[in-house]
């Protein structure tokens, strides 16, 4: 980690998105804690939410559409919505393939002990493979079909129910610097298009896949038309932004009144059982994050302990030391899955390497199987002559480009 420049105060690198640093060496995400700590009336902001909330309910069948994961962020949001404002919401699911099995029994506490009712929603698993290679081959980054379904399937859901009120979790602005806490953030097409789609659109994907899926396939993932949602008068809001976002309490809330429980995630510290859990594939992801820009999730974690004064600084640099860098086991699967050697993967992964990190392969230590590890379905895994369509395709794309590849050969 030494030679990557980090904030001075918490321990994020500047190959993180959208990071900057000021004269101090304080990154920029530092900043707008501190002003989401010190300058926003929260008062003010709840007050907020009451007219918002007083002026959607009992207009249709649902008084507002909650897009829901099973993880914490989601599972406060619908405890919050429903025991502060008895709200009858819809709980919206969109299922990216790989929920595990405590996260689905979570779900069901729930629900249960909430009583509400859920919508949940399984896209076409042949589809999800074609989208998951060409986004890791194209972007380093598999998860394009997850970050467009989770946003654009639950505003297709409010269209369906007519239901304009959308409420989210935490907004971007706790995480990176696409928004920050003194705009307004709406959960918009345009933000859709900022950062969530990794600059793709469903059009492109269909292009891209040259006829391997239809266009109805891809309307999950695409965002509905903004002059449909504006015949219903949508909102699409986060709670996080009329109320202060603070994870460790929520999670013991939602453990307390629901029985939510935490679990392992590959190459996360102990103490963060909360973090990701609804994912067997987030190692996979947060070592792909690792090959790329020099971290992963212990430092994120741990700058957001550092932010709520939780932790020193140098406490969290002995936590990243010892965690980061590890080759998750599950990767065996992804493999599987996109019909990939561990060699292309590699070099895939290598190709998007932000600077000025600069990846070595011996360094990386293998990780630990999780305790559900044997669970997790190895139905659907990609067949070879599939992947190598798609892959040869990428090389001569980058081969035709000139694209020598910098930081590891197509």
């Amino acid at each position: 980690m030494a030679e990557l420049r980090r904030c001075t105060r918490c321990v994020l690198p500047e190959t993180h998105e959208t990071i900057t640093f000021d004269a101090e060496g304080v990154c920029n995400i530092c900043r707008q804690q501190e002003y989401k700590q010190t300058q926003i009336d929260w008062a003010a902001k709840k007050k907020e939410l009451d007219v918002l909330i007083a002026a959607h309910r009992d207009k249709s069948d649902y008084d507002c559409i909650i897009p829901f994961s099973g993880g914490k962020d989601s599972t406060w949001t619908l405890y919050y919505l429903v025991k502060e404002y008895g709200l009858r919401p819809l709980v919206v699911r969109f299922d990216h393939g790989f929920l595990r099995p405590n996260v689905i029994e979570n779900t069901r506490r729930t629900l249960r002990k909430l009583g509400v009712d859920f919508h949940h929603f399984t896209p076409n698993w042949k589809v999800v493979q074609k989208l998951m290679l060409q986004t890791f081959l194209e972007k380093g980054d598999f998860c394009w079909h997850c970050h467009t379904g989770i946003f654009a399937y639950p505003m297709r859901v409010a269209l369906r129910y007519n239901v304009p009120l959308v409420i989210w979790g935490e907004p971007s602005s706790e995480y990176t610097a696409y928004y920050s806490y003194d705009q307004p953030e709406e959960v918009d097409e345009k933000r859709f298009n900022r950062f969530v789609n990794l600059g793709i659109t469903a059009q492109d994907m269909l292009v891209r896949l040259e006829g391997a899926v239809d266009e109805r396939d891809l309307k999950p993932f695409t965002y509905p038309p903004l002059k449909e949602l504006r015949k219903i008068h949508y909102r699409s809001v986060c709670l996080g932004s009329y109320i202060p976002w603070d994870v460790k309490r929520q999670v013991r809330i939602i453990q307390e009144e629901l029985g939510w429980r935490e679990d392992q995630v590959e190459n996360v510290p102990p103490g963060y059982g909360y973090e990701k859990i609804e994912c067997y594939m987030q190692g996979v992801r947060d070592y792909i994050k690792f090959i790329k820009r020099g971290y992963t999730r212990p430092s994120h974690l741990a700058s957001l302990d550092i932010r709520n004064h939780r932790m020193t600084r140098e406490e969290a640099v002995a936590l990243i030391q010892k965690y980061e860098g590890k080759r998750p086991p599950s990767l065996d699967l992804f493999l599987e899955y996109v019909g990939l050697s561990e060699e292309e993967f590699v070099q895939i992964a290598l190709s998007h390497v932000v600077s000025p990190y600069e990846h070595d392969p011996l360094k990386v230590l293998p990780g630990e199987k999780l305790h559900d590890y044997d669970l997790w379905s190895r139905q659907g895994a990609m067949p070879r002559k599939e992947a190598e369509v798609q892959l040869n395709r990428w090389r001569q794309r980058n081969a035709q480009a000139g694209v020598t590849n910098g930081k590891g050969a197509p």
